[in-house]
């Protein structure tokens, strides 16, 4: 079991990511904004975040530059998920640090599969 911070500013959204996520025996910290993200992240270290791009106040790219500059989150994987999808969005998400991007409309069992793949190649290098 992982612990997983969700942020997201639409409360459907983020709910779906909670639900599809605890029911694989994952922790979940759900909050609605990049500020309370990387507050959560510094209070207790998850094991991911997963962290809309688009948000009210800290964006989620703030939020993985905040997360970056933290040395004890500097590698701390975490995955982007938006509704832009142009290239130079998903560039400029992998630019700021970001482990993975997904784009919205997104397929919860991707998501699923994708949060797996990247607990698994993090926990490898511990």
């Amino acid at each position: 079991m992982a612990r997983i911070v969700v942020a997201d500013d639409d409360v459907d959204i983020r709910e779906l990511v909670e639900f599809k996520l605890s029911t694989m025996g994952h922790q979940i910290v759900a909050v609605g904004d990049g500020a309370a993200a990387v507050a959560a992240c510094q209070a207790e270290r998850p094991d991911l975040a997963v962290l809309d791009v688009m948000m009210p106040g800290t964006s989620g790219l703030d939020a993985i530059r905040l997360i970056r500059a933290d040395p004890t989150l500097v590698d701390l994987p975490v995955i982007l998920l938006t509704a832009r999808a142009q290239e130079s969005d998903v560039e400029t998400g992998f630019d700021s640090g970001a482990d993975d991007y997904i784009t919205k409309p997104f397929s919860p069992r991707e998501l699923a599969s994708r949060v797996e793949a990247l607990l698994t190649r993090s926990a490898g290098t511990d």
